[in-house]
């Protein structure tokens, strides 16, 4: 005698994942997109050399150039631990202002550009991430502390 057995049908669920990890994330593929910019422009032609006479587009470099640079970069930076480490309604507020501020200096980046097509294309890469990062940080839904008293 033989035995059928009945195979258990299977399901694929997607994970809840937690809207902290999304933001660190989405400010990760960031800073990603931000250095790569940075980091293959040098190969646009008489960038290295404009470097080596001590200039970056029209900016002399100085140690508050470098500064500048450093802080630009630190927000983004910062915001990849601060989106898992804060509270929720101050990582909230936080993720908020941080990608909206950096909505115009990202845009500064296109402005006297000799490569638009290139610098478009990392802006609108950019432009995308920020806009998920605030359209969640925007939707963050408030959990009553108490289950029964709703809003």
């Amino acid at each position: 005698m033989t035995t059928q057995t009945a195979t258990a049908a299977t399901t694929r669920t997607d994970p809840q994942v937690p809207l902290q990890l999304k933001l660190a994330a989405a400010w990760a593929s960031f800073m990603f997109i931000y250095i790569n910019v940075d980091l293959l422009g040098l190969y646009k032609p008489g960038t290295v050399e404009g470097i080596l006479k001590g200039k970056v587009f029209t900016f002399d470099i100085t140690q508050t150039f470098m500064v500048g640079a450093l802080a630009a970069s630190a927000v983004p930076i910062m915001m990849i631990v601060l989106s898992t480490a804060l509270p929720a309604r101050a990582n909230r507020r936080t993720n908020l202002v941080a990608a909206s501020l950096l909505i115009p200096w990202m845009a500064f980046n296109l402005v006297g550009g000799t490569w638009p097509v290139y610098h478009g294309l990392g802006f609108a890469l950019e432009l995308v991430l920020l806009a998920c990062i605030i359209r969640w940080a925007w939707t963050w839904h408030v959990t009553p502390a108490i289950p029964s008293l709703k809003r």
